[in-house]
């Protein structure tokens, strides 16, 4: 007995922080169970893979940076594709899909995906399934998971349509044999063809209405739904028209079943395949004051759209007109503006129109799935061995035009809350019935970030600019050092920078003594801290901002990035921070370097290829 082999198709990967890997991963787990071997790299191994000579369906995740361009895996193959001196019929061999992620509260939305996308099809790549763009700001799955859903389709269809070209271009080469053999066929084989391009013309409107149902039935379409919608599997609805943002969530229940107590060994689970970890809060710390603006918090873990509804349920009719318009083509764009801008939720929403009262079940329906928080880890393991911190701000909405109530942050608000106890023992340690509470959990998994670590050599020297929250990671960097110092007394380390900010000095100075003590054993080489809000009676106004010191240290940060091939690493806010240390970085290149910026700029690039320029930014 013979079985047929799996199908393979190529499946590239480039991602900043692994969320496209993981989709990639993803792809490449389903594939054996639709008839297919994945063939998986990361974009920037190019020597595993070749888009010249590839025949094989090609599939392509990629996502976007915060500055709208393609992650630092696939800077080297945006940069060969786009060499000006290829054929626009470079890959007119290629037959590719891309989904590409982003998100749409960044100015360049799935830029790096339409980079990429782009260029292809200019060098004659030819799509067998329509790209999709994900936007991490309403949801990936939103646009992920139908994504995938429709791919196995689209890629058997394009492994039968090449099978066919394969067989046509093999009847050619038979003729073209026998033309060869037999010179005494050609006059017939002429004669042939003009009959041939006669009909052609006799029947063209005809033949062009032939040939656009065919491409229509190559088209996918949704398949119709043969029973009623059940609580065991349910089927998302696939558009292959707008795999773009959806104004609204889908309209199915998404049901996971698990049997925690292994009584059904045969009831199917629909769990996601990544691994979870129910793992107890056990130590949480407020690193800000009470008066601070932002409330600051450390936990130490122990790791041993549905608005076409609503209007059905509005009684008032002003208040059911405004909705009716915001689910209209024409209301959309405001609906979206109005979210993202005022930072509205359903809670909100539901305030803003009173009259609106629907059920339970009907919330349940349409309330889009909740995102996983990520968070940078701010310790070490080779530190204190079994244990986990990560620091976050408590999120806080007040009350406005908009919002009529204050709220906290989803996640931040539920684990403020969670640690409640913790934070105020003497209060809460005590349940009604004087018995101490149990130790609460919360579920996290690991997210590697592939390339925000320390230097492979110790001897290479670093500067860590994280201000506010984003100073997490390096505290993580600084104990892993400590140890190594202590364990390696023998080795060479290089020089440690940390540019610190926040508002207040006596209010919001994160981890002040870990940092002195880290200074005063020799494990960080020099501090240099900022306070924005705090004012001054100093005749030279202090530096208010990271960049503001970084430009004071104008001659060592060079020094340390061009001379001693050091390391930069940035960690925070994306909008208001990094952007503006980039920028003070290339005047700091440009002075010290006697050149202009576009050389400077240049040279930022080429930091950034080399994964010597790293970032880990939030908006």
């Amino acid at each position: 007995m013979c079985c047929e082999s799996k199908r393979r198709f190529l499946l590239l990967y480039a991602t900043q922080k692994g969320q496209a890997k993981a989709i990639a991963e993803e792809i490449w787990q389903q594939a054996g169970a639709h008839g297919f071997e994945a063939d998986m790299h990361c974009i920037s191994e190019m020597d595993k893979y070749n888009l010249e000579t590839e025949k094989d369906p090609v599939v392509i995740v990629i996502s976007t940076t915060g500055t709208g361009d393609p992650p630092d895996t696939a800077r080297k193959f945006v940069k060969k594709i786009q060499d000006k001196t290829l054929p626009p019929d470079h890959f007119a061999h290629l037959q590719y899909g891309l989904l590409g992620l982003g998100d749409s509260e960044y100015m360049f939305f799935c830029n790096g995906g339409r980079t990429v996308d782009r260029r292809l099809q200019e060098l004659g790549a030819q799509h067998f399934y329509d790209t999709g763009l994900a936007d991490d700001c309403v949801g990936l799955e939103l646009v992920v998971d139908p994504w995938i859903d429709g791919l196995w389709l689209a890629l058997k269809e394009a492994v039968q349509l090449q099978k066919e070209k394969e067989g046509m271009n093999s009847a050619v080469n038979a003729v073209s044999s026998s033309i060869s053999t037999a010179p005494h066929a050609v006059h017939e084989l002429k004669l042939s063809s003009e009959v041939q391009n006669l009909k052609l013309e006799d029947e063209g409107a005809r033949g062009s209405d032939t040939l656009s149902q065919k491409l229509d039935d190559l088209n996918l379409v949704a398949p119709a739904r043969d029973t009623e919608p059940s609580l065991v599997h349910s089927v998302p609805p696939v558009s292959q028209s707008a795999l773009n943002i959806p104004v609204l969530p889908p309209e199915y229940i998404e049901v996971e079943f698990q049997d925690t107590q292994g009584e059904n060994p045969h009831m199917s689970s629909l769990v996601s395949e990544r691994t979870t970890f129910e793992v107890p809060v056990t130590k949480a710390v407020q690193l800000t004051r009470e008066d601070a603006i932002k409330t600051a918090l450390l936990l130490e873990l122990d790791i041993a759209a549905f608005l076409r509804a609503l209007v059905e349920c509005t009684s008032d009719a002003g208040e059911k007109r405004r909705l009716q318009e915001l689910c209209s083509r024409q209301g959309a764009s405001d609906y979206t503006r109005f979210i993202r801008d005022s930072n509205v939720c359903l809670l909100d929403l539901l305030h803003a129109f009173p009259s609106c009262k629907p059920s339970l079940s009907l919330l349940i329906e349409h309330l889009p799935k909740l995102q996983a928080r990520s968070y940078s880890v701010s310790s070490s393991n080779l530190y204190q061995p079994g244990r986990l911190h990560f620091v976050f701000n408590v999120v806080e909405f007040p009350a406005g035009p908009s919002r009529p109530v204050s709220r906290k942050g989803v996640c931040t608000g539920w684990l403020a809350k969670l640690v409640a106890p913790l934070l105020h023992p003497s209060k809460n340690s005590l349940d009604t019935k004087g018995e101490s509470s149990p130790t609460e959990k919360i579920s996290i998994f690991p997210r590697p970030n592939n390339a925000f670590h320390l230097p492979a050599d110790p001897s290479v020297p670093f500067i860590m600019v994280g201000p506010g929250t984003g100073i997490s990671p390096f505290i993580g960097f600084l104990q892993h050092r400590q140890k190594l110092r202590e364990q390696h007394t023998d080795w060479e380390f290089g020089e440690t920078w940390l540019f610190f900010g926040c508002r207040h000095q006596d209010r919001d100075y994160l981890f002040k003594d870990e940092l002195q003590c880290f200074l005063e054993n020799g494990t960080l080489t020099h501090l240099k801290v900022c306070f924005s809000r705090d004012s001054s009676t100093a005749e030279v106004a202090p530096p208010k901002y990271v960049q503001d010191i970084l430009r004071l240290c104008a001659k060592e940060v060079a020094r340390i990035l061009l001379k001693e091939r050091g390391y930069f690493y940035i960690c925070g806010d994306k909008k208001h921070m990094a952007d503006d240390v980039s920028d003070a970085i290339v005047d700091i290149l440009s002075m010290e370097m006697e050149a202009d910026k576009l050389e400077a700029m240049k040279i930022l690039a080429m930091l950034r290829e080399a994964k010597r320029y790293l970032q880990d930014v939030w908006s």
